[in-house]
């Protein structure tokens, strides 16, 4: 099936299929919601009091790759700009910004260096929704304001210049970028010229769909779209979007967070039909990576470090089989079995396939899986040429219930 490339330095996406994404500003302090200001009707001035509180002590770049290897992360997407306006970057385009706060350093700056440091591709989000800029037209769609503030000027033709003055920044300052990642653009302005400005900055850089035109990637979104659950496999590059936990991106104090098992089985659905997969964390106010979110990375990369050679280079190949209860992807003579949904009994039929595997291994255990080709009860009905098709018995489904099982299965 798909192998996606573009042919250039944006091949790196496909490569490093896993990466960690970071949801991380202002409203860390209040810990309720990345998107505080509107959805608990703050008034802007009493959020932009936060900047003289944001002092984060405790940020270190490398403590978040630290704990993004311990997950399997090779890549790493930083909220530059949300909705909110504040940029945690020293822009010169707004005083809105971290290097006006007591912390008063450049945190895409040591992030940056952190990461080219330790070849860690690193890509930059960037809202184009922004409650704080007095030109932006805040006009009550989706993520936006009700309307314009008292002192407003919606304008925005010059709001689209403070973006793209914005984005050069970026693409400029701060060494090589891997990735431009564009959230919400109510605007519906269609021009290609912004993500062509990109291209030409930064030529390895990938660039999503919801920015200004069609870009590299699509984006789906925890499990908001039906596609990714009824395609057998991706048909364009896909970048799925989940966060740890299930209420807020941004740090909230009270978060309920995803079961382990129900993020391993969103990760392998995702790789397994050839997308890549973004997990977020979103760091509390001192800028530490909350210890229950490094808990879960860590459980998911004790799976991911056993399974992850199902992923990269193999590819998927649902075609192999008519059993839509599983995934499979292939490299070469193996083929993996992704069992991504609660299985109901302990074996996998693997229809129409009638070779036996010269080796069958549960890649979490590394023990081997029983295999056999035969004619079963249940298919009578459907097969009356009683044909004998592969099957794999006596998986420990109960034992590994919190998590996805992986076969590997190496045929002649």
């Amino acid at each position: 099936m798909h192998a996606f490339r573009f042919g250039d330095g944006r091949d790196w996406f496909f490569s490093k299929p896993f990466g960690m994404f970071v949801h991380w500003g202002l409203y860390a302090i209040p810990a309720w919601h990345e998107q505080v200001q509107q959805r608990r009707g703050m008034q802007r001035a009493a959020y932009e009091e936060l900047i003289d509180s944001f002092n984060p002590q405790q940020f270190d770049p490398d403590a978040w790759l630290d704990v993004a290897a311990s997950a399997g992360m090779t890549s790493l997407c930083f909220t530059t700009k949300h909705h909110d306006g504040f940029c945690l970057w020293d822009t010169r385009q707004t005083d809105f910004n971290v290097m006006q706060s007591p912390y008063g350093k450049d945190i895409l700056g040591l992030l940056a260096e952190a990461c080219q440091r330790r070849g860690v591709p690193l890509s930059l989000y960037y809202s184009i929704v922004d409650w704080h800029h007095p030109n932006y037209p805040n006009q009550g769609r989706n993520h936006e304001l009700p309307g314009p503030e008292p002192g407003d000027t919606p304008d925005l033709e010059r709001y689209l210049r403070f973006l793209n003055e914005q984005v050069r920044e970026l693409c400029t300052n701060y060494g090589e970028i891997h990735g431009f990642w564009w959230d919400n653009n109510r605007t519906d302005v269609r021009d290609p010229s912004i993500n062509e400005m990109i291209r030409k900055l930064q030529p390895n850089a990938v660039i999503n769909d919801r920015g200004f035109d069609d870009g590299d990637f699509g984006t789906p979104e925890r499990d908001y779209d039906s596609y990714v659950n009824e395609v057998a496999a991706f048909d364009r590059p896909t970048q799925a979007v989940e966060s740890v936990g299930h209420e807020s991106w941004g740090y909230k104090a009270d978060e309920d967070y995803h079961a382990d098992s129900y993020l391993i089985r969103s990760i392998d659905k995702i790789l397994a039909k050839g997308g890549v997969y973004l997990l977020n964390v979103g760091p509390t106010a001192d800028g530490a990576i909350p210890p229950e979110a490094v808990r879960i990375l860590q459980t998911i990369g004790r799976w991911y470090a056993a399974v992850n050679v199902a992923f990269h280079p193999a590819v998927p190949a649902p075609g192999e089989t008519e059993n839509r209860d599983v995934l499979l992807t292939r490299n070469g003579n193996n083929l993996y079995v992704h069992l991504y949904k609660p299985p109901p009994t302990s074996r996998v039929h693997l229809k129409p396939i009638r070779t036996l595997p010269k080796q069958a291994v549960l890649l979490n255990t590394g023990v081997p899986v029983e295999t056999c080709v035969d004619f079963l009860p249940s298919e009578a009905v459907t097969d009356s040429g009683h044909h004998e098709y592969l099957r794999l018995r006596n998986l420990p489904v109960n034992d590994l219930a919190d998590t996805v099982m992986v076969v590997q299965l190496t045929f002649d």
